[in-house]
């Protein structure tokens, strides 16, 4: 293996593989790659590098196939001069408080994690060994989305529920989207000027999945999502909060079974289950405004809970300096925004229009015209955090 400053970062979800190698220092990225639809007859694959493109043929629609055929389509320039592999893995349970390299127990370790996201970390852990196969002997490194949240204190990460079943088999709250939150946190500091330890920021990263984060002292101190990515806000297709009463009703006269149900809850509610019409906010938005009923009051419903999240973790926070859009929904849908922030008024936020509908680009990020607490939109960067992360564990 010959040396050199790039990282390749995978990004593997339970439908989609995203790909990138970059510089972390300046995230420049020289090679990215996306397989969508994977697990399906119609998964589709595209690697860019500078102006080429190409689209490799897997041998099958599964994870590991789809992964080892982006891996195999690297030119061999830049795949000689990776110095490491880093993976985005969603669930790191409560050993993992940082990224880590993958060696040793590690392996182990992470497939023991299984059980609390068995449709996320079974992924990663085929993008692991795609890469041991593709490039053997190259340093791999596992960045964990729950680590962020190992700062959450008791009193935030505890379910009232039988101490034997936190003590003997891990039932507490753990947080995800900890990855775009470090890099969200830090960048919104810089916008404002302010230490971030200073800050007491509410973060919303609304995408297809969908959480809030209250950051004080740098650190998270409470978030939605909580031992799995199903808790908390509406998202695209996941249902969020439901009472647990629902799903002993609905395994018991809807579906067939529990497994069912959880299907249900993952993979057709949230937007989608709304609305009747799609889990994507652009169609639903051109719905509602065309008149459909279902698509207003899913988005409605979507802005509506996301708002009383920052409402509530600004309990914790005693205070709130900025709010924070991040995400696909949270960076580019700019009636998303208005509307949440209209339910905000009681926090004194109001919407600037003009740079709400630009997106805050000319006005370092800033979307209100309230300036405390201001409201802002930041980009996010979960590849980039990973890069830097495996570049420091490699060096």
């Amino acid at each position: 293996m010959s040396g050199g400053g790039s990282v390749l970062v995978l990004n593997c979800g339970s439908s989609s593989v995203k790909l990138a190698v970059l510089d972390p220092v300046s995230g420049r990225r020289s090679v990215t790659g996306l397989a969508e639809r994977v697990g399906t007859a119609e998964v589709r694959l595209r690697l860019n590098h500078g102006p080429d493109s190409v689209e490799p043929e897997p041998d099958g629609s599964s994870a590991a196939e789809v992964i080892a055929a982006l891996l195999a389509a690297l030119p061999p320039e830049v795949a000689d001069r990776l110095a490491g592999v880093g993976h985005r893995v969603v669930h790191g349970g409560a050993r993992f408080d940082r990224s880590v390299l993958i060696e040793g127990e590690v392996r182990e370790q992470l497939r023991a994690l299984i059980p609390l996201a068995p449709l996320h970390n079974p992924v990663a852990i085929a993008g692991i060994e795609a890469v041991d196969r593709a490039l053997p002997g190259r340093a791999q490194v596992a960045a964990f989305d729950t680590a962020f949240h190992h700062s959450l204190p008791p009193v935030a990460y505890r379910y009232a529920v039988p101490e034997r079943w936190y003590t003997d088999y891990d039932v507490r709250r753990y947080g995800f989207h900890g990855l775009s939150y470090r890099y969200v946190g830090a960048r919104a500091a810089e916008l404002l000027a302010r230490p971030l330890a200073e800050l007491r920021l509410v973060v919303l990263h609304l995408g297809n999945g969908c959480s809030a984060v209250a950051i004080r002292d740098g650190r998270s101190i409470d978030t939605t999502m909580g031992m799995t990515p199903l808790e908390g806000l509406v998202m695209g297709t996941r249902s969020g909060d439901v009472d647990p009463g629902v799903l002993q009703y609905a395994a018991a006269h809807i579906e067939p079974d529990l497994d069912a149900v959880m299907e249900q809850l993952n993979s057709a509610s949230g937007l989608l289950g709304l609305s009747g019409l799609s889990n994507d906010s652009r169609e639903l938005l051109d719905a509602a405004e065309a008149g459909d009923q279902r698509a207003e009051l899913a988005v409605d419903v979507f802005c509506y809970r996301a708002a009383k999240a920052v409402a509530a973790l600004a309990v914790p926070l005693a205070g709130l300096d900025a709010v924070v859009f991040t995400g696909g929904i949270g960076e580019h849908a700019d009636p998303i925004r208005s509307r949440i922030l209209a339910r905000l008024a009681a926090f004194g936020l109001a919407e600037d229009e003009v740079a709400n509908a630009r997106h805050g680009a000319d006005t370092s990020g800033r979307i209100s015209t309230s300036t405390a607490p201001v409201a802002l939109v930041v980009p996010t960067d979960e590849e980039l955090v990973v890069a830097r992360d495996t570049a420091a564990l490699v060096a």
